[in-house]
């Protein structure tokens, strides 16, 4: 039995995650939050597997409260559930240790079976959210300028220090590069397997590599590493 704490402003919000919840064998809801403080209050009391939080709450919102519930190292984990319009936070609230993130208008459906993919020890982002971390990256980093051969009166500048993320992937092989980069694109390990022909046990003991390898909380903590080192290419 997989055991929710739902934490949400809008008392209806929680109303409607309940009600399919309660209709299901395996999760259930064992309490709620309508603050990000009282969220962390239940949390550390009764201990919940998943934690479905939103971002936007009076006083602590949701990006603070993931980050003190995680902070333990704890078997809890959180999924957070916000707007479409409202995921500016998305970046920020996958480093306070969120393994998931959902928009609301996806069907209540989908939103039970993240859960149960986050409860399992996986992580999972919403599509129309990976594309706006993608752009997000893409606004962030500089645009090339023209390239300039070196003459005699020309100075050569040093090349750029790798990032943190890309000195990180010096300690991985190609074949987990290229592993990390389609779970960048928000592939699946069966969409993995199939891209690269391989079977899903093996991307399975690449994905337990890479997460050895890169000191890698989940899956999304390897969607960051892979945005952060440039393996994703940005749209446009």
């Amino acid at each position: 039995m997989t055991r929710v704490l739902l934490v949400d402003d809008q008392p209806l919000v929680r109303a409607a995650l309940e009600m399919v919840i309660t209709e299901t064998a395996d999760v259930e809801v064992v309490g709620e939050a309508g603050t990000g403080a009282e969220a962390v209050r239940l949390a550390g009391e009764l201990r919940p597997d998943v934690v479905v939080m939103d971002l936007r709450m009076p006083g602590m919102d949701g990006i603070e409260a993931t980050r003190l519930i995680t902070a333990g190292g704890g078997p809890t984990r959180v999924v957070v559930l916000t707007t479409f319009d409202d995921d500016d936070h998305v970046y920020a609230a996958l480093r306070a240790g969120a393994s998931g993130f959902l928009v609301k208008d996806m069907a209540l459906d989908d939103i039970l079976a993240a859960v149960r993919v986050v409860a399992a020890g996986d992580a999972l982002i919403a599509p129309s959210v990976t594309r706006r971390l993608i752009s997000s990256f893409a606004e962030q980093r500089p645009a090339p300028g023209p390239a300039t051969a070196p003459g005699p009166t020309t100075a050569v500048s040093p090349a750029p220090a790798p990032t943190p993320a890309a000195r990180r992937l010096g300690a991985i092989t190609d074949r987990e590069r290229e592993i990390l980069t389609l779970v960048g694109r928000g592939l699946s390990n069966t969409e993995i397997a199939a891209e690269l022909v391989l079977s899903i046990a093996t991307v399975k003991t690449y994905m337990t590599r890479l997460l050895a390898k890169l000191d890698a909380r989940d899956r999304v903590h390897l969607v960051i590493l892979a945005y952060e080192a440039g393996l994703v290419a940005v749209p446009g």
